[in-house]
């Protein structure tokens, strides 16, 4: 509990959202108070439970699948809570070599086709450029179980590449729960995080804001 406080403390906590279990939608928003999913009908409790009925008055209902979200915008701000951390997040257009060799994703083509659409954007190198990866793992280390958990994880790319790769770098963005792999449904859990970054762009102004 007292690592908890700690966590809260300093902004870096995450928020449980809950899930259909066939991994159909999100429980959030305007679909917050929904008993069951919108698209297949499951329910959003485990088995199906009807809690507060004569036979089970106090039961606790669980959720049948529960995201786990960590808030991108607290995460940001702290890169920028520091003299040194600021100068890292501004070293993509300020510190690197730019003699046509490609050392960094800034050296790249797809991120130079990026600044010519959105020239706004470029002109201001505190804008955040961000990776996405994901991968699943059996938290159980139990080979012959099916179970996997999918951790999603943003790469601040702005940082210098001896920075942005190191463990202490990554941002864990959320854990999405199995037992099984979300495959193409991946982007019902992004919904949160997408809603975060569109915010940014927002609060950005046009050259404010990340990507």
């Amino acid at each position: 509990m007292k690592q908890k406080k700690i966590i809260r403390a300093f902004g870096l906590d995450y928020v449980k959202i809950h899930a259909c279990p066939k991994d159909c939608m999100l429980f959030r928003g305007d679909r917050a108070i929904q008993e069951t999913c919108h698209v297949c009908k499951s329910s959003r409790w485990k088995d199906g439970e009807k809690n507060g009925s004569p036979a089970q008055p106090k039961r606790k209902k669980k959720p049948a699948k529960v995201l786990r979200y960590f808030p991108l915008i607290p995460r940001i701000q702290r890169l920028f809570a520091t003299n040194k951390t600021s100068d890292d997040m501004r070293w993509h257009d300020e510190g690197r070599t730019k003699d046509g060799k490609l050392r960094h994703p800034a050296d790249g083509e797809a991120w130079k086709d990026f600044d010519r659409r959105y020239p706004d954007f470029e002109k201001d190198s505190r804008n955040v450029r961000l990776g996405l990866a994901s991968d699943g793992f059996n938290p159980f280390r139990n080979l012959s179980s099916k179970h996997s958990t999918w951790p999603v994880m943003l790469i601040p790319y702005n940082l210098p590449p001896w920075i942005c790769m190191k463990q202490t770098s990554l941002i864990l963005s959320m854990i999405i729960p199995g037992p099984d792999s979300p495959g193409n449904d991946i982007d019902v859990y992004l919904q949160p995080l997408i809603d975060e970054l569109l915010e940014l762009c927002v609060c950005g102004g046009g050259g404010g804001g990340n990507n």
